[in-house]
């Protein structure tokens, strides 16, 4: 088996190239043309800034890595969601699956709100059932707001531990980053949220929500604020969040809500899918506890259609506190037996 450490320098290499081709479309561009819609995949909507990195992706695998060693490639944008590479190798080749996803975090990019994440996983090949249990080598790169000059990298080999740098745009110079998840005993005054970015159901999302902090500080307080809420839309960034000490809890749920939606006449829109959550490999070395919503492995195909829910606790106190909270309000609606069919 090829190290696959010897694919962390080539895959950085290709972070920052992505990193400056899309903050430079972002200077030169209006939010107006990032925002333009070029394609509509069955993932996500593809838009213009998209293009900016999808272009580099696979013509870099295929001039920097497929010479040595034959991999498929996982992404948005390809046809069929994967290419393996060198072209006319079979996917049976391969040595790796290296799923990618070039900007997550795209719309507050493009309206330049947000910093968005390119993110990549490394799996050994076990065809077509490799999953995200299975990857060994994880980076995420910060792709900043023009406006940003810091930019953060993280990345982690399985059972080593995850590293992390600052790049400074301005001066060029990469220093070493220590990410520290919060070690606090509950949520009380930080940041713990269930996702709700979309409409359709987010009255079930927020009553689960506000059920988990109520049942876990009790009744608010005359003037207080139990804790509070971020919402990121990024998955990337919200395991960044976790990774460095700013959230304690965050749950997306929503693949979950697909019956709730149903008897509301309404389709499951756009969920979390394992390009969002490829590099959740570096959390977990970092000590975030990052699971399936009913409590084990988080496990899905390394493909662009499955959709995941997904929970994340800073440390083993709060998801002891917190995991059966969640739980209980998933049960009550009948959805954590939802979770299970998935």
């Amino acid at each position: 088996m090829v190290d696959v450490r010897k694919l962390l320098g080539p895959i950085r290499d290709l972070h920052e190239r992505i990193r400056a081709s899309v903050v430079a479309a972002c200077e030169r561009e209006t939010s107006e043309g990032l925002a333009k819609v070029v394609k509509e995949e069955e993932g996500d909507t593809i838009f213009a800034v998209d293009r900016v990195s999808e272009e580099l992706l696979v013509d870099f695998f295929e001039r920097e890595v497929a010479p040595t060693t034959t991999v498929v490639l996982i992404a948005e944008g390809l046809e069929g969601g994967q290419i393996t590479l060198p072209r006319g190798a079979t996917e049976t080749d391969a040595v790796w699956r290296i799923i990618v996803d070039p900007i997550d975090g795209t719309r507050g990019l493009m309206y330049q709100k947000r910093s968005a994440w390119i993110l990549t996983g490394v799996a050994p090949n076990r065809g077509p059932d490799t999953d995200l249990h299975d990857i060994e080598l994880a980076v995420q790169t910060e792709i900043p707001l023009v406006k940003q000059h810091l930019s953060d990298v993280a990345w982690a080999v399985r059972g080593e531990g995850a590293r992390a740098e600052r790049f400074n745009r301005l001066t060029g110079e990469q220093s070493p980053l220590q990410l520290q998840p919060s070690k606090a005993e509950n949520i009380a005054q930080g940041y713990a949220q269930v996702a709700r970015f979309f409409p359709g159901a987010r009255d079930v999302l927020a009553a689960i929500d506000d059920e988990i902090v109520l049942e876990s500080l009790g009744p608010v307080q005359p003037g207080k604020a139990h804790c509070f809420e971020d919402q990121y839309t990024s998955s990337g960034g919200q395991l960044y969040e976790l990774m460095a000490g700013h959230d304690r809890f965050v749950a997306d749920l929503r693949a979950l809500l697909g019956p709730v939606l149903a008897e509301r006449g309404l389709p499951l829109g756009l969920c979390c899918h394992p390009y969002d959550l490829c590099t959740e490999l570096i959390a977990r070395e970092l000590g975030v506890a990052v699971t399936a919503v009913d409590g084990g492995p988080l496990r899905a195909r390394l493909a662009i259609e499955p959709d995941i829910s997904w929970a994340g606790y800073a440390n083993q106190n709060i998801r002891s506190s917190i995991e059966p909270l969640l739980q209980a309000a998933l049960r009550k609606r009948g959805l954590l037996e939802e979770a299970d069919k998935a």
